[in-house]
């Protein structure tokens, strides 16, 4: 079985008009491995699919993410169309990982990535696990390799787990850390029963930054964003991971690790604007939804309006 398939155009369906009115009439699907990605003159957008929930059963989750990135594809493909004509956006298909091989499929990811950034598309991955953020970090630096690159992370987790013998999904950031002298982490939405003490000492030895869930609020939000503006004014570009699990599990019922104290819409949204208008951000992931806990899709409805929202948001700015 191959490790990448191009996206089955059925999936991006819905009503038609004649104006594009609705987000799947703007979708082109192609072929990474066969066809020539388009001519890129204007804001465009590239969407992959990360089907690979090899990480989150290695780190004892509960398996289901692989199948994420075709059902948010087919929650945004209904969505009404308020982008500017000028926008393009690609399905550029998915990634998936055979027998177990989450190096193999993290190493074919970044380049991926790097390739799209290079063509310069913004690229939006839907995971899968978080162990995606592995090799999209590596895929944007192999695009930009002397930058300082921050990461800024929407998560219940910080993802720090040190590597006993192989990567998962608990492990990402760690990893990333340990390979980069630069290492420039800022997570929103910690929650202290979530991560034991040994991930908070190993957070304060690698000077990550963090807010944990109770002052991630709306409330609290003008000191939310003092903290946000300091970080992007720290670093040269931002990469933005998205993981669902960090949201309220009323929002956010399906997926790997679900929790009633997570974060609300309101101050997600509002951060998730301000780095997007910010010029630096260079690419964007969706992880950790988990189809087979979700009710009535709720939780990849949120995936899919994230994703135009971010859209929405860097091709306004």
């Amino acid at each position: 079985m191959s490790d990448y398939k191009k996206t089955d155009t059925n999936i991006w369906a819905g009503r038609t008009s004649d104006d594009q009115l609705y987000l799947h009439e703007k979708i082109t699907c192609i072929d990474l491995e066969n066809d020539e990605l388009p001519e890129n003159q204007n804001t465009a957008f590239a969407i992959v699919g990360y089907a690979c929930d090899e990480g989150v059963r290695r780190n004892s989750g509960r398996a289901g993410a692989a199948l994420a990135p075709d059902i948010i594809r087919k929650m945004m493909s209904s969505l009404s169309n308020h982008l500017d004509d000028k926008v393009q956006i690609i399905d550029a298909g998915n990634i998936f990982c055979n027998e177990n091989d989450l190096e193999k499929t993290q190493s074919y990811t970044l380049n991926r990535i790097s390739e799209l950034l290079n063509k310069k598309y913004f690229t939006i991955i839907f995971g899968g696990g978080h162990d995606l953020a592995y090799s999209h970090y590596n895929g944007i630096k192999k695009y930009k390799p002397n930058t300082t690159i921050g990461i800024i992370n929407l998560d219940a987790h910080f993802d720090l787990r040190k590597i006993k013998n192989e990567g998962n999904s608990g492990t990402p950031f760690y990893q990333i850390a340990k390979e980069n002298d630069r290492f420039k982490y800022l997570c929103l939405g910690i929650q202290e029963e979530s991560n034991n003490k040994e991930l908070f000492e190993t957070a304060n030895e690698l000077k990550a930054q963090y807010i944990k869930n109770t002052d991630f609020t709306f409330e609290n939000k003008d000191h939310v964003v003092v903290i946000i503006n300091n970080f992007i004014a720290s670093v040269d570009n931002i990469y933005l991971t998205i993981d669902l699990d960090g949201f309220s599990s009323i929002y956010a019922p399906g997926v790997s690790a679900p929790s009633p104290f997570g974060f609300s819409l309101d101050i997600a949204m509002t951060v998730i604007e301000k780095i997007c208008k910010s010029g630096k951000l260079i690419s964007a992931d969706i992880v950790e939804l988990n189809p087979k806990y979700d009710i009535d899709n709720c939780t990849a409805r949120l995936g899919a309006r994230l994703a135009y929202f971010i859209m929405k948001f860097i091709s306004s700015h």
